[in-house]
């Protein structure tokens, strides 16, 4: 008998369960319902033709209808929208947008993947004012019309997640003046906020103003307090011009259909499904944006909207369609981020999410060159790693920088699926020639300083310890030269400069912890093994004064000189 499957939804898990489906099963008859006019485009594309990097909107298209057909002999129905799932019958209620004719479509096996909506607030004046969310091709076809009619000068981003974050990017680069408004207190609030610093940072330098710690209160227009432009007034009270509006606060599943149908939701309206990406109906499978999915490392529930989780999620699903047993092991919540000219990207768990659970971890920083330092154009990129404290597991990965930064990431990843340890990173061989990286690369040096630590070959003390450290009963000691002590230094922190410390042992009490600090750790490490030869204490801040200067940056303020604003610059 030929196997009936119905899919509702395509772009990344609908249209992958399709495909893949159709390559184990020849003569299954496959159909995608689509409510939109596009079944498969790059939807993490979109930010990217609003600032005309992508110059074309027919690039954005991956896949059309016709090439279904005529590559995989599916039918793929645009502009119809699923209404209602009747389980009883195994029937899709089927609206066609375009006539408005409503027609019944059976099933044998149901896959949903409707995906997430931004979330719209309904905040005080918002149907009066120029607001835009950002899913699909028509709301960024919105989005640049009223750019190109209207040539606004000024926009307001609410909302400092990727989304957010890549929006005010391309607006800047458009030569719009952006601010970000943001009701935490970082940008990327998956990152722990020493390394959002660095985030802050870039952003700043590029003329991109941030309010943090403030959320949106209303919206008004012709506002006296806002020179007669459109308003966005926040909750502390401030009032930001605007010609444009962008919300990007997150999303929420659109999970309606599987409500009404009687599937199992969880708490915030993610369908639930098993390991083969069945939901509580075993005909009916889920994949995508609108999923509950259980974290890899710590096996907690979880969601994670991200385009490479719900492909795999999506050829997971075809394969137990097709009888076998696949099973999906978890998400990373591997991603990154084009801030201009800097990379972010992280993988695993962060500090904040390790101090919810009881895994006892170490963190280590490092600010290493992307690629050998004597090559034209090499920056730093700013690394954290994290791992487990007894075995040395490593547990997850932050980085910002130069070009390569998410290269890292991707390796330290890899290294976490496979259950590695910061002595795996040290021992990992790695590419390298002078353009790419260094013959030990960032990961290996990752590994090194992890491996010291965890070996007891270093102490080490962090940028939120200088607080704490009692006067009375330690040295605070920064070994650079004074030129750059005088610049900025830990507070009450004595300068004795590498070169002279063996000389000026006997000013060193020996009684107490000496706590070293230098820019970016590596220094400050010698000296370090220098005393530690002599019977002291000593310790290491990792990271350096660069992690601690950025930790304790506010927000608005930047380190280095400001870069001219240039919409040209990619």
């Amino acid at each position: 008998m030929v196997k009936k499957v119905v899919i509702v939804g395509g772009v990344a898990g609908g249209a992958s369960t399709a495909a893949r489906l159709r390559r184990l099963e020849e003569f299954a008859e496959i159909i995608i319902l689509e409510r939109g006019p596009h079944v498969s485009f790059a939807n993490c594309g979109l930010p990217y033709y609003i600032g005309r990097i992508i110059e074309k909107q027919d690039s954005l298209v991956l896949q059309t209808p016709a090439d279904f057909l005529n590559k995989f002999n599916i039918d793929v129905r645009v502009n119809n929208e699923a209404i209602s799932i009747d389980r009883k019958n195994k029937e899709v209620h089927v609206k066609n947008l375009r006539d408005g004719e409503e027609y019944k479509l059976p099933y044998d096996t149901l896959v949903l993947s409707p995906g997430a909506e931004p979330i719209r607030p309904n905040f005080e004046g918002i149907e009066s004012v120029p607001v835009f969310t950002l899913r699909n091709i028509p709301d960024t076809m919105k989005i640049e019309e009223f750019i190109s009619n209207t040539n606004p000068t000024s926009a307001v981003v609410i909302g400092g997640g990727y989304i957010g974050l890549e929006m005010a990017e391309n607006l800047s680069i458009r030569g719009i003046r952006v601010t970000i408004v943001e009701l935490l207190d970082q940008v990327i609030p998956t990152f722990d906020k020493e390394m959002a610093q660095f985030i802050n940072n870039e952003i700043t330098l590029n003329r991109i103003k941030l309010v943090l710690s403030d959320g949106v209160k209303s919206f008004s227009v012709n506002s006296v307090d806002c020179n007669g432009k459109y308003c966005v007034q926040t909750q502390s009270g401030k009032n930001i011009d605007a010609d444009l509006i962008i919300l990007s606060i997150g999303v929420r599943p659109e999970s309606h259909l599987a409500k009404e149908a009687g599937l199992e939701l969880n708490e915030r309206g993610f369908i639930v499904v098993n390991t083969s990406m069945q939901t509580s109906d075993e005909d009916i499978y889920a994949v995508g944006d609108v999923i509950q999915i259980t974290n890899f490392i710590t096996h907690e529930l979880t969601t994670a909207p991200l385009a490479g989780p719900a492909n795999r999620q999506g050829r997971i699903a075809a394969d137990n369609i097709a009888g076998r047993d696949v099973k999906y092991k978890g998400v990373l919540g591997t991603a990154v981020l084009q801030v201009f000219n800097q990379t972010a990207a992280q993988t695993g768990l962060t500090e904040k999410q390790l101090v919810k659970t009881d895994i006892k971890f170490e963190k280590i920083y490092i600010h290493p060159k992307n690629h050998a330092g004597y090559y034209p154009e090499a920056f730093p990129i700013h690394i954290k790693l994290l791992y487990e404290l007894e075995t040395g597991k490593i547990l997850g990965a932050q980085a910002f920088g130069g070009k390569g930064a998410e290269k890292r990431i991707d390796v330290i990843s890899t290294v976490i699926y496979f259950g590695g340890t910061v002595y795996d990173l040290q021992d990992l061989e790695l590419s390298y020639a002078p353009p790419f990286g260094s013959a030990r690369d960032a990961v290996n040096m990752a590994g090194f300083v992890a491996s010291n630590v965890h070996m007891g070959d270093l102490k080490i003390w962090h940028w939120h310890d200088a607080d704490k450290i009692s006067e009375e009963n330690s040295t605070i000691i920064d070994v650079r030269s004074p030129e750059e002590f005088e610049q900025g230094t830990i507070p009450r922190a004595i300068n004795i400069p590498i070169a002279l410390l063996r000389s000026r042992l006997n000013e060193i009490p020996k009684d107490k912890p000496v706590y070293f600090c230098c820019m970016v750790g590596f220094t400050a490490y010698l000296a370090c093994k220098i005393l530690q030869a002599y019977g002291y204490d000593a310790r290491n801040l990792t990271g350096g004064y660069q992690t601690y200067e950025l930790a304790y940056l506010p927000t608005g303020e930047h380190v280095g000189e400001l870069k001219p604003f240039d919409p040209q610059r990619h």
